[in-house]
């Protein structure tokens, strides 16, 4: 069974459908890169999604510690390459609630550098991951 549908809406921007809830967002081509910038670019989505999986292990894991992670947040900065044109660094900064042990501090900085998202990217692409508690 497929996770998402994506539809070409021409001008350089597509609509992704996760198929299991119906939620949608669009991507749009970077201004660097011909396009409008008017939503996330498909690479964007690449290194927002390594944030947003860092956090969803942080939490389960949090869960299991009985530490709340509720309004922890994720600046993510997303630097590209060329020739070819790809990734070559994301950069996350967390900022988290204060209180949090500083043995549980290293046990969820351990899940979130082991994240499935951050296991999956290729090895040339620098991830500058930083916890500030």
């Amino acid at each position: 069974m497929s996770t998402s549908k994506v539809i070409y809406l021409g001008d350089l921007r597509t609509q992704s459908t996760h198929l299991a809830s119906g939620d949608s967002y669009l991507t749009d081509a970077p201004f660097d890169n011909q396009g409008k910038g008017q939503a996330f670019s498909p690479t964007d989505t690449v290194a927002t999604g390594l944030a947003s999986c860092m956090l969803t292990v942080m939490g389960i894991k949090a869960s299991s510690l009985n530490v709340d992670l509720k309004e922890t947040e994720a600046a993510v900065t997303k630097m590209m390459a060329s020739n070819p044109r790809r990734i070559s660094e994301i950069k996350v900064v967390f900022n988290f609630p204060k209180g949090i042990s500083e043995k549980n501090q290293k046990i969820l900085e351990n899940t979130a550098l082991t994240c499935p998202v951050a296991k999956s990217l290729h090895p040339d692409i620098i991830q500058n991951i930083q916890f500030v508690w």
